[in-house]
């Protein structure tokens, strides 16, 4: 009788604590949030907030297709919208400066261009209006403490670790370094040194000031350049190899500068010029 009663209390515990691993499970399935992006549908996201940062620049808040899901960006990736303009389609990529820690919306800040198509129509959109978003595209991915994933082709791609980040950002090509710089400030296992040079025509021309300025400590610095307005504490010319030299990581194993910004910026003048001082680098 007593081995009979100890069998059902042995077989009750055993149902008890498969109840508990079946709740925990749930439960982690739970907390896993909804993702918008999936490499392939295009979703039409609704325009729910903006507000105007400059005379030329603004954020603009779209809603994600519900109040818990994540965007789904992998950091060092960006999306793409796409509109008919005019009769004809208009594809423009875009690096949001939100991520997987905010939840049920996406940012998006975007300097207006009179001649620009994509920036003009999304400045033209009310609250309540969608735009098509489609995504994760991008070659470069980071992973937390200095691994960046490359994609060199069809299903292949290349990981490597650097201590050091060099970074030159022109205009609006500071959102994907901004998308990288909060994910290593954000994680305090992440010692990853990053250093951006930031050139801008004038301070007005400066977007994402503020969140960059949030995130200077130990690990990261910042240093302006303006090429059409002369300012107390910044340079005032245009990015070339001495100011390289002085201001970013020298050449190494464990260092890589990454870029972005306009083509006269990145392929006319960095380039040549990292590839002659011998540097690791990544354009966006």
């Amino acid at each position: 009788m007593d081995s009979f009663q100890d069998k059902r209390v042995l077989l009750a515990m055993s149902g008890t604590a498969l109840l508990v691993m079946v709740f925990c499970l749930c439960l982690k399935r739970q907390s896993r949030r909804p993702v918008t992006l999936d490499g392939v549908t295009k979703f039409a996201l609704t325009l729910i907030d903006k507000k105007e940062l400059s005379h030329d620049t603004a954020r603009f808040r779209f809603s994600l297709p519900s109040e818990e899901h994540i965007l789904g960006l992998p950091v060092g990736c960006f999306i793409t919208t796409s509109a008919t303009i005019d009769g004809k389609l208009v594809v423009k990529p875009y690096t949001p400066v939100t991520s997987d820690d905010d939840i049920g919306y996406m940012d998006l800040i975007i300097k207006v261009y009179p001649e620009g198509k994509m920036s003009s129509h999304i400045n033209r959109l009310s609250i309540g209006d969608t735009l098509d978003v489609r995504g994760p595209k991008g070659k470069i991915r980071y992973h937390g403490n200095g691994q960046f994933e490359v994609e060199k082709g069809r299903d292949q791609s290349e990981r490597k670790v650097y201590n050091r980040v060099g970074m030159i950002a022109g205009g609006s090509g500071i959102t994907p370094m901004l998308q990288v710089v909060r994910d290593v400030v954000k994680r305090e296992d992440d010692k990853t040194e990053i250093t951006l040079l930031f050139s801008n025509k004038t301070t007005s021309d400066m977007i994402c000031a503020d969140m960059l300025n949030n995130c200077v400590g130990d690990n990261f610095s910042i240093q302006h350049t303006l090429t059409r307005e002369d300012r107390e504490g910044m340079l005032n010319r245009r990015v070339d190899q001495a100011m390289i030299e002085s201001h970013l990581p020298a050449p190494g194993e464990d260092t890589v500068i990454l870029l972005c910004g306009p083509p006269g910026l990145v392929r006319e003048t960095c380039i040549p010029i990292l590839e002659e001082m011998g540097h690791n680098y990544l354009a966006f």
